[in-house]
């Protein structure tokens, strides 16, 4: 019997252990997108000049400017994407390949038409470096 009460101890604390977490989640997501003008900009070099421009035309109308996102796409200033959680690779492939809605309320991510290896490179370089200004990375 004193099994049965483990089991049952945990079909209480389990659910509720859940609940948390999606609560801390949705409460996560219900911030919004970050005003871009607080966002801390990286010291701009060449390669996060084209980084920026190539971000801009490919994923700013979704994800906001300064990665700052939008009622359309998630900020990438978020721990979310931290490079522990989502790699380089994953900013690699979203883009390619498109993404099933995960960490947003947004909906399905599409690919993004005419986007090449060299342009993400470069995005991931400049995300990156926000990331890191900002505190994320």
């Amino acid at each position: 019997m004193k099994t049965f009460g483990a089991y049952r101890r945990v079909g209480i604390v389990l659910p509720a252990v859940i609940a948390t977490v999606v609560a801390v989640v949705g409460i996560a997501w219900a911030r919004g997108p970050l005003d871009p003008a607080t966002v801390k900009l990286p010291a701009m070099t060449p390669a996060l000049n084209l980084g920026k421009l190539n971000y801009d035309v490919k994923c700013a109308s979704c994800h906001g400017l300064n990665a700052a996102g939008t009622d359309k796409g998630p900020t990438f200033l978020h721990r979310v994407y931290h490079p522990g959680h989502h790699d380089d690779g994953a900013f690699y492939l979203a883009p390619k390949r498109g993404v099933r809605a995960h960490h947003w309320p947004y909906g399905d991510m599409p690919p993004v038409p005419g986007v090449t290896d060299a342009q993400i490179e470069k995005i991931v370089l400049y995300v990156r470096a926000l990331q890191r200004e900002n505190g994320i990375y």
